[in-house]
């Protein structure tokens, strides 16, 4: 199959499942490393390319087919450097994104993730998925919530999380 195929997915004969051709992960971690541990396991599931805000090329977004967006949620948001690097993003036609977060509350990371998903819509991405879990958080205590998280559990249900979007 050609490189220009209109086609978003690739059927796997001796498989038989769907899989994304290439995949683009973008992901700020800021404090204790929750939000990159998450966002290795799904890049691993979904074989993608793994880049930290810091690092990324806007040129790299439109050579991928799908594009992951994910950060630790501050006060119910996305880090600002990941808003700033979407608004500055030129318009998306037919590209799939998805979006997750760690967060110290389950309320702010839905919240979170939906901001970015009307952000990323905005810009013209068909947003096909979402995930947020509990994370090790220290913004109001400097003994913290939800120590040991992500849990071994949380990072399962990411890497099923990741593997559901194979195919949308």
């Amino acid at each position: 199959m050609s490189r220009s195929a209109p086609l978003d997915i690739f059927f796997k004969q001796s498989r038989k499942e769907c899989i994304f051709l290439n995949t683009l992960l973008i992901y700020h971690s800021e404090h204790h490393g929750n939000t990159e541990k998450v966002a290795q396991v799904i890049a691993s599931a979904l074989n993608a390319k793994l880049v930290s805000s810091r690092d990324i090329d806007f040129d790299d977004v439109s050579t991928y087919d799908l594009v992951g967006i994910g950060s630790g949620v501050y006060y119910g948001h996305f880090h600002q450097d990941l808003f700033r690097f979407i608004d500055r993003l030129p318009s998306q036609i037919r590209r799939k994104a998805f979006v997750f977060s760690t967060t110290g509350s389950k309320s702010y990371g839905e919240r979170a993730n939906s901001s970015a998903k009307l952000k990323l819509k905005d810009k013209g991405f068909d947003v096909v998925g979402e995930f947020t879990c509990l994370g090790f958080d220290t913004a109001l205590s400097t003994e913290g919530i939800n120590r040991g998280r992500p849990s071994a559990e949380d990072l399962n249900a990411a890497e099923t999380f990741a593997r559901s979007l194979m195919g949308k």
